[in-house]
């Protein structure tokens, strides 16, 4: 009886709530590649990925590379626009512009500026600006590549990420007290939801989330109270990305794609 009321207790704090539902995603194809992080996929399926703090760009007849040994580790890389690609290295306080043959266009060092920020999260933004989030006021900005202005915007954010992503028109975020939130471009701050499972995420729709949590990955629906677990093979899953329904699953071995719909 102990160890019946002991698995039902474990599968409840894998889950958060309630009976998941099943997806079953159909396999594609893969691809094997040797890294150290798998980024993600781009629409004309280039493959992003970073090893030995080496930057690269893999398709089927090309791979392209990018490195600065003098700004140390990368901390992220956004892919969301593959013709303005953006490395940044927290260490040095810098972010570098690439294009989509990974040549460096441009590299802003934010030490430098004319009123110094401390970046700790940073993501592309529309109208040719990044997202910010500067830790010395905690706070949200807009940082403009053309004229080098910075304009902080909503109130200061009193509790630091789990987890944040970007897109043209909003940063969203899982606080460290597993609450998601999103501030559009003038600042306005909102609750997607209060109670997040824990685990590693990815933000695939408005209002659903894809998560890795003890090598079972689900999507967590709260627009209609659901929560899906996705069928698949790899049994020892290092990241996933999922971009137009496609799911990337990466492990040792390299990348497999699957065809993914989520109702």
């Amino acid at each position: 009886m102990k160890k019946l009321l002991f698995i039902f207790l474990f599968s409840a704090s894998i889950l958060g709530f309630g009976q998941s539902l099943k997806l079953l995603p159909i396999r594609i194809d893969s691809i094997a590649i040797k890294a150290d992080q798998f980024i993600g996929v781009d629409g004309f399926k280039n493959y992003y990925y970073i090893k030995n703090d080496v930057f690269f760009k893999k398709n089927t007849n090309t791979i392209f590379q990018y490195q600065a040994l003098s700004l140390g580790a990368i901390t992220k890389a956004d892919i969301l626009n593959p013709l303005k690609i953006i490395v940044f290295y927290e260490t040095f306080n810098t972010a570098v512009i690439l294009d989509n043959q990974l040549n460096e266009v441009q590299r802003i060092d934010f030490s430098k500026l004319d009123n110094s920020i401390v970046v700790s999260a940073l993501g592309i933004a529309g109208q040719n600006k990044l997202w910010i989030f500067n830790s010395l006021k905690q706070q949200l900005g807009l940082f403009d590549l053309v004229t080098f202005q910075y304009q902080e915007i909503g109130n200061p954010i009193g509790d630091m990420f789990n987890y944040y992503q970007t897109d043209y028109n909003y940063f969203q975020w899982i606080s460290k007290n597993y609450q998601w939130y999103t501030c559009n471009l003038y600042g306005t701050i909102s609750t997607i939801a209060k109670e997040v499972p824990s685990g590693e995420y990815q933000i695939i729709e408005e209002k659903k989330i894809l998560f890795l949590k003890d090598n079972a990955l689900l999507v967590r629906d709260y627009v209609n109270d659901k929560l899906y677990q996705i069928e698949i093979v790899e049994k020892s899953l290092r990241n996933f990305y999922c971009k137009d329904q496609i799911l990337s699953i990466f492990t040792n071995e390299g990348i497999t794609n699957y065809k993914l719909t989520i109702p």
